[in-house]
């Protein structure tokens, strides 16, 4: 083979490899991807049916019920209302009329099973993306009237 010959073969043996590096990377970041949806998002149809996501807001008074280690509870932005099961032990700071996050799968009946809840952390800390969509639902609502 002539020197030429091999320069190219090497080079495109290493693209190669470099292609099949960069689809592995990608794949696994897109298994790994988790979207954040509030209610209101969820109640319109933009959360993926059998994929994980997140879905954020504060939990609605009075709606947690207990029974064993199963939770169940109502999450919601103000214009829509969630319900979420999740069955382990919840955080500390996990209260009716607080923020929470839940991921997890939305079944086809519309119930959200949770994998994991996260609560927050002090008294004026909400996550980003539950504020904004807790921000928007009021602004829908304050349109409607």
């Amino acid at each position: 083979m002539k020197p030429r010959h091999k320069r190219a073969a090497i080079i495109a043996g290493g693209l190669a490899a470099l292609s099949l590096a960069a689809f592995l990377v990608l794949n696994a970041f897109e298994s790994n991807l988790v979207f954040f949806f509030s209610p209101s998002q969820v109640a319109s149809g933009e959360a993926p049916k059998n994929r994980t996501f997140r879905v954020g807001g504060m939990v609605k008074e009075g709606s947690v019920e207990r029974k064993d280690l199963t939770v169940s509870f109502i999450v919601t932005d103000t214009a829509q209302e969630m319900k979420v099961t999740y069955t382990g032990i919840l955080p500390d700071l996990f209260r009716e009329g607080k923020g929470v996050v839940a991921q997890g799968k939305l079944a086809d009946n519309g119930l959200f099973t949770a994998t994991e809840v996260l609560a927050k952390h002090d008294e004026n800390y909400m996550p980003p993306e539950a504020q904004h969509a807790v921000d928007q639902a009021q602004k829908t609502i304050e349109t409607l009237k």
